[in-house]
């Protein structure tokens, strides 16, 4: 597999990176997730707009070649081309503060990766969800963008597998209704639209921003809400949003919900239009 490090097209086997490399030794950076459609970047601009927040967040100077999208863009395309993922596919942009040092940086520079891979198109089923229990989200000024807070997920993750449901909800430390440990997460109620609020310490993520943007561009009333889990008890339906699509949910532990509303069709047709 081809990977580019410092817009350096490389083989996978030929990457070298030092043991002071403050990702591996801090968690110092963060990374976008990005799906590729017959060649195409899947909400680009949204990609761009995240990953200058967060390097602002980092106090990251980015360097000129992320600065650039148009020849990024064309960069990350070639990749994708010779990795064979064109068609579908899953490419990942990671970005971290160059040099050593202890906690203290010696730089405000980055270094950053991407990697792309053929991919499977996601399933539609609806998801059964359970409650996580171990760990909860909490805002911050980086839980808006993945990286830092990536091993809350991993805990998560690791309570989905053993209680065998295909998602989690994940309360804020609050006990609000934050996310799902791989999605965010919608509920509708009477016609409108209701997502947790950024303050949960949710991601804002990619395909979140263009649902809101979706449903207020149609007259859709969309709140976004500090609830409590009982609240979504009322719900007419609820489904889960990420970079890959939106999956109904069929229940929350004890709460049922119908797997199809006329606004989830409508939105995934949306999606699809991507």
């Amino acid at each position: 597999m081809h990977l580019l490090y410092n817009g350096q097209l490389l083989q996978e086997k030929d990457l070298r990176l030092p043991l002071t490399n403050r990702a591996f030794q801090y968690n110092d950076g963060f990374f976008e997730t990005v799906i590729v459609k017959d060649g195409q970047l899947r909400c680009w601009q949204d990609h761009q707009d995240r990953l200058q927040a967060a390097a602002r967040a980092l106090q990251l100077a980015l360097p000129q070649a992320l600065q650039q999208p148009l020849l990024l863009q064309e960069q990350l395309q070639q990749l994708i081309r010779q990795n064979n993922a064109t068609a579908y596919g899953r490419l990942k942009l990671k970005v971290w503060r160059s040099g050593a040092g202890l906690y203290t940086p010696e730089t405000t520079t980055a270094d950053w990766l991407a990697t792309a891979a053929p991919a499977t198109t996601p399933t539609a089923a609806p998801l059964r969800v359970g409650r996580c229990r171990g760990v909860r989200t909490s805002f911050s000024p980086f839980s808006f963008f993945k990286g830092p807070n990536a091993l809350l997920y991993v805990m998560a993750g690791l309570e989905k597998k053993a209680k065998g449901t295909d998602d989690m909800l994940l309360l804020s430390t609050e006990g609000h209704a934050a996310e799902l440990a791989s999605a965010n997460l919608f509920w509708i109620k009477e016609g409108s639209l209701y997502t947790p609020a950024l303050g949960t310490g949710c991601v804002n993520g990619i395909l979140r921003r263009n649902i809101l943007r979706w449903c207020k561009a149609a007259g859709v009333t969309v709140q976004e809400e500090f609830a409590t889990p009982d609240q979504l008890v009322a719900a007419d339906a609820a489904f889960a949003a990420n970079v890959t699509g939106i999956r109904s949910i069929a229940q929350v532990e004890e709460m049922v919900f119908n797997p199809e509303h006329p606004l989830v069709t409508w939105l995934q047709q949306q999606v699809d239009s991507l």
